[in-house]
């Protein structure tokens, strides 16, 4: 039985889908197929069924599951032991954050959990959703930064705060004098939209909903570039407060009509031990 055998075997049994787990796993589907047959055969019968709907466990893929996550969880704290015991008792915590997850707070947290635990060693990468729960179950993170729904079942679930969504436009634009901004003011303006955001579809149904319809004249999947772009005036961005800077040639207003708010969370692995350094870095993260 090789690692790579189950560490596929689980990510199937999470999502349910071989094409889906493959993804998830930056494997191909047929070397992600290959491997989980080998397994099967080493085991003597099958571990999943399949149908229309995706896949599910046989009886003894079921007797095996929280046997193999037990291996699995063996083999990442073994890792990170001997990356602790190569970098001379340090103590490397990595954290994958959400593209959306504004930096300021983020990074006056670590350096106070830093004066505290000077020994720590702090690797944060940037990263899509998907790409944060496949980088937790492969061990590269410690922790992962986001906003995005996550099963409990697998994640440890950390609240660490509540953030609302606001407007931002160059200073010289139009809505920049106003104290806030209307629905009907925002279907009206020129919008600087990103198709990955969590909140989007929440927004454009909450437009509809008040006979409203949100344009935008541009879109990128960075919030860099909405930036840059509201900072020439070409239209407006609304994104969440932690990730609007602060900066001289742009403000930043509420939404009038409704509030647009997300919960920021801390998620770990539940098969991946979780130091005691961590948890004092989530506790302090979550106190703003």
């Amino acid at each position: 039985m090789e690692m790579n055998q189950v560490r596929y075997f689980l990510a199937v049994c999470e999502h349910r889908n071989f094409t889906h787990a493959a993804r998830a796993s930056n494997v191909s589907q047929p070397s992600l197929t290959v491997a989980i047959r080998k397994l099967e055969e080493e085991l003597g019968e099958a571990l999943f069924l399949r149908d229309r709907a995706g896949c599910r466990l046989t009886p003894l893929g079921k007797l095996m599951r929280p046997r193999l996550e037990r291996v699995h969880g063996e083999m990442l704290e073994a890792k990170a032991e001997a990356v602790r015991h190569t970098n001379l008792e340090r103590v490397p915590i990595g954290i994958g954050i959400g593209e959306t997850i504004g930096q300021s707070r983020i990074a006056a947290a670590v350096e106070r959990f830093r004066t505290r635990v000077p020994q720590a060693e702090i690797e944060l990468i940037v990263a899509p959703a998907e790409d944060l729960l496949a980088g937790l179950r492969d061990g590269e993170f410690d922790l992962a930064l986001t906003s995005r729904e996550a099963s409990p079942d697998l994640y440890r679930i950390d609240r660490l705060y509540r953030e609302t969504y606001r407007v931002v436009v160059a200073k010289g634009h139009a809505l920049a004098a106003s104290e806030t901004v209307s629905l009907e003011a925002l279907a009206g303006t020129l919008l600087l939209d990103r198709p990955n955001c969590e909140m989007r579809d929440a927004l454009h149904r909450t437009c509809a909903d008040h006979g409203q319809r949100l344009y935008a004249a541009y879109r990128s999947n960075r919030v860099d570039w909405l930036l840059e772009l509201a900072r020439q005036g070409s239209g407006a961005a609304i994104l969440p407060e932690t990730a609007i800077p602060q900066d001289p040639g742009l403000v930043s207003l509420p939404i009038a009509d409704v509030e647009i708010a997300r919960e920021v969370s801390a998620l770990r692995y539940r098969q991946q031990a979780s130091r005691p350094e961590t948890d004092a870095l989530i506790r302090e993260l979550a106190s703003g």
